[in-house]
C-alpha cells in the first residue's frame, strides 16, 4: 500500500515537472509567436495601402472595352465565344447614307408675316442697346442673335455687338474681322435699325448704363427690367435763351453684359423667325474667312465626293470638368483631378453616373464604332475640328485605325495659309464652322454650341444628316461589346441612333434650344402630306398643327423625341453657364433705386476658367 502511494506521489510529481517544464518552454515561444504575427500585420497594412483602388463593375468594362488606355486589349478573351470583329466595310443598309431621306419635302422659311412692323414704325429714336457677348465663337453667334431680337421688342436702335475679348479664348477680334458689318446691318435693315457706334452728346460718346438681365428673360421681362431705364431722362445742362430755361436731356443707352443665352426660347412666331434671319442670313462670315474656308471645302471635296466633318470635344480641361472617366488608371485620375481643382464651385460626381445618364462625350474610338455601324466604310474621308485631344495620338490612334483618311484645317491647308488666322481663336473656328457645315454628314460627340448651332444650320439649309450621339441610350453598348458580336452591336446603335440623326420632325416643336430646333423656321412642302411621307419618320401618334399657314407635324409619345434634351435640362455643355447671382452692379451715368425702376436686376459672377468650353 506504502509503495503504491508513493508511486503515485512519484507521478505526480513527474506531471508537475513536465507541466513546469512545458510553460517554461511556451514562456520563450510567446515572445517569437508575437514577433511573428506582428511582422504579419505589418506586411497585411503595407500591402493594403500599396494595393490598387478597387475597381467597379462598369469601370472594369471600359478597360476591357478601351483600346486608347495603355496596354488593355479592346477584343474579348477566346473563352468567351464571341468574336468582335469590325468589318472594314459600312455594309448596305439599303439607303443612302449621306443623304436625308425626307429632307426634299421641307425647307426652310422665315420671311416676316405681314403684320411684322416695319423698323420705321417700330424704333424709338433715343433708344440705344449694346451687348457684350460672351465665350466662344458659337456662343457669341448667340448672343448676337437673341441681341437682335432683344433690341426689337424694346424698339431701340442696337449698336453693333462687341465680342468676348477677355475670356480664356482671349481673341481681339472685333465683330467687323469675324462677320461683315455692312450686310448685317444692310440685311436687317427692314427689322431693326444698328449702328456701328452710339451717338456722340456734344463732344463726348454718350457712356451707357451697365446691367444684366436673367437667362432667358422673356419679352414681358425686358419689358420690366430693361424699359424703364431706356425710357428714363436725365437732365444734363439748364441754361437760358431769352426768358425761357431750357433743359437739355440726355438719350439713354443700356449695355448688357455677359450676353449669351439671355433671351427665352419661347417667342411668338415672328420673333422666332426674326432670329432665324439674324443666324441663318445676316450673320455672313468676312470675306478672307470665307475664301479660305471655300479652299478647305474644296480640297475635301477634290479627295472625295463624300465626306464626313467630325467635331470631336475631347480637350484634357474639358474632361477634368465633366467629370468622366475614360479607363486611364491612376495617370488619369491624377492629371484630371489635379485640373478638376481650378473649379472651386465643383461638386464631386460620380463618374459611372455621368455616363449611365449620357454626360460624357463619346471617345474618338466610341464615335469610329458608331460611324461603323451606321454604314461608313474604311474609304470615307473625314475631316475632324478639335482643339489639343487628351492623350494624343495614343487616343486617336483607334479612331485613325478605322477611318485611315484623317484629315484637318493643317493637313490640308499650309501654315503660311493660315498663318492670318491662326493667332486668333475665333477666326480658326469660323474656318472649322464653314467646312462642318458644308460636309456631306456632320457628327458630333458632345452637346457644345457647336453641335447646337450647326444642328438647327443643317435642319434649316435642306435638312443635311447631322449625328449626334444618344449617349444614354449608346452606353451600355459601348461597355458591353465585347460580349457580342458586332452584327447585335451594329443593330443596337443603329436602333438607338433613330431620332438622332437630322431627319426633319425627329425632334418635337419646342424641345431643346431654339438655336438647335428652329421649328418656328421650318416649313413643308405641300406635296409632302399628300404623299403620306410624314408617319414614316419616327414611330408613334402623329398629330398636326397649323402655323403661318404650313402644316406642322408633332410627334407624340415617341421614346426618340423624349430622349432629346428638353430646353430646362442642363447636362455638362452648361458647364460655361455656372452662375451665382450676387445682385445688380449697374454702372454708367444713372444712380437707379429699387424706387426707381421697381425692380433689381441680378447679375451672376462667373469663374473665367470656364469659358474655355464655350466654343
Amino acid at each position: 500500500m506504502k509503495k503504491r502511494n508513493r508511486e503515485a506521489a512519484s507521478g505526480i510529481r513527474l506531471l508537475l515537472l513536465r507541466r513546469r517544464r512545458l510553460q517554461s518552454r511556451l514562456r520563450l515561444l510567446a515572445p517569437v509567436v508575437s514577433a511573428v504575427f506582428g511582422v504579419l500585420f505589418l506586411l497585411f497594412a503595407l500591402f493594403s495601402l500599396l494595393a490598387p483602388i478597387p475597381i467597379s463593375r462598369n469601370e472594369l468594362l471600359f478597360r476591357r472595352n478601351s483600346s486608347w488606355s495603355i496596354g488593355l486589349d479592346v477584343q474579348p478573351s477566346a473563352d468567351q465565344g464571341v468574336v468582335f470583329r469590325v468589318p472594314a466595310a459600312g455594309g448596305r443598309l439599303g439607303h443612302d447614307i449621306w443623304t436625308s431621306r425626307l429632307s426634299k419635302f421641307y425647307y426652310g422659311c422665315s420671311n416676316a408675316s405681314a403684320k411684322f412692323s416695319r423698323v420705321g414704325v417700330s424704333t424709338q429714336w433715343n433708344r440705344y442697346l449694346l451687348i457684350s457677348t460672351s465665350g466662344g465663337l458659337n456662343q457669341q453667334r448667340t448672343g448676337i442673335t437673341d441681341a437682335v431680337v432683344a433690341a426689337r421688342i424694346l424698339n431701340a436702335t442696337l449698336v453693333v455687338p462687341k465680342l468676348d475679348q477677355k475670356s480664356f479664348w482671349k481673341d481681339s477680334s472685333n465683330f467687323g474681322e469675324i462677320f461683315d458689318v455692312d450686310w448685317f446691318i444692310s440685311f436687317l435693315s427692314k427689322d431693326v435699325k444698328i449702328i456701328k457706334q452710339l451717338p456722340k452728346e456734344g463732344r463726348k460718346i454718350m457712356a451707357p448704363y451697365t446691367m444684366r438681365v436673367p437667362r432667358k428673360c422673356t419679352p414681358s421681362c425686358y419689358q420690366k427690367r430693361v424699359l424703364p431705364v431706356l425710357t428714363k431722362k436725365h437732365a444734363i445742362a439748364l441754361y437760358w435763351m431769352g426768358a425761357r430755361k431750357i433743359t437739355k436731356l440726355w438719350n439713354q443707352a443700356v449695355e448688357l453684359t455677359k450676353f449669351d443665352y439671355r433671351l427665352s426660347n419661347k417667342l411668338d412666331v415672328d420673333l422666332q423667325k426674326l432670329r432665324c434671319r439674324v443666324n441663318y442670313h445676316a450673320l455672313k462670315f468676312t470675306d478672307p474667312i470665307l475664301e479660305m474656308g471655300k479652299k478647305l471645302v474644296e480640297r475635301m471635296r477634290m479627295k472625295s465626293k463624300h465626306f464626313i466633318a467630325l467635331h470631336l470635344r475631347f480637350e484634357s480641361d474639358m474632361l477634368a470638368f465633366s467629370g468622366c472617366y475614360y479607363g486611364g488608371g491612376d495617370k488619369e485620375r491624377t492629371e484630371l483631378g489635379a485640373l478638376r481643382k481650378r473649379w472651386k464651385t465643383l461638386h464631386i460626381r460620380n463618374p459611372d453616373k455621368e455616363r449611365r445618364q449620357g454626360k460624357c462625350p463619346l471617345t474618338p474610338e466610341e464615335v469610329g464604332l458608331m460611324l461603323r455601324a451606321l454604314g461608313f466604310g474604311s474609304d470615307v474621308h473625314i475631316y475632324v475640328a478639335s482643339g489639343e485631344v487628351y492623350g494624343g495620338e495614343a487616343t486617336l490612334a483607334p479612331l485613325k485605325a478605322l477611318f485611315p483618311n484623317f484629315h484637318s484645317k493643317d493637313t490640308i491647308a499650309s501654315e503660311e495659309e493660315l498663318s492670318s488666322f491662326s493667332s486668333f481663336s475665333s477666326r480658326m473656328a469660323a474656318l472649322d464652322f464653314i467646312v462642318c457645315d458644308e460636309s456631306d454628314v456632320f457628327v458630333t460627340n458632345n452637346n457644345g454650341n457647336m453641335a447646337r448651332m450647326l444642328a438647327g444650320r443643317r435642319r434649316y439649309f435642306d435638312h443635311k444628316p447631322t449625328i449626334r450621339p444618344n449617349a444614354k441610350k449608346l452606353y451600355r453598348l459601348f461597355m458591353n461589346r465585347s460580349n457580342m458580336t458586332w452584327e447585335e452591336f451594329a443593330s443596337g446603335v443603329r436602333t438607338r441612333q433613330i431620332g438622332f440623326m437630322g431627319e426633319p420632325k425627329e425632334v418635337r416643336p419646342g424641345r431643346g434650344e431654339f438655336h438647335e430646333n428652329p421649328s418656328s423656321c421650318l416649313c413643308e412642302h405641300p406635296e409632302a402630306k399628300a404623299r403620306g411621307h410624314l408617319g414614316s419618320i419616327l414611330p408613334g401618334r402623329v398629330g398636326t398643327e397649323k402655323e403661318g399657314g404650313n402644316t406642322l407635324s408633332t410627334v407624340k409619345n415617341t421614346e426618340q423625341a423624349d430622349e432629346q434634351p428638353a430646353e430646362d435640362e442642363h447636362d455638362w455643355t452648361d458647364m460655361d453657364y455656372s452662375e451665382n447671382e450676387n445682385g445688380l452692379q449697374g454702372k454708367g451715368i444713372l444712380n437707379l433705386t429699387d424706387s426707381d425702376l421697381g425692380l433689381l436686376a441680378k447679375a451672376e459672377a462667373q469663374p473665367e476658367l470656364e469659358e474655355m468650353f464655350s466654343d
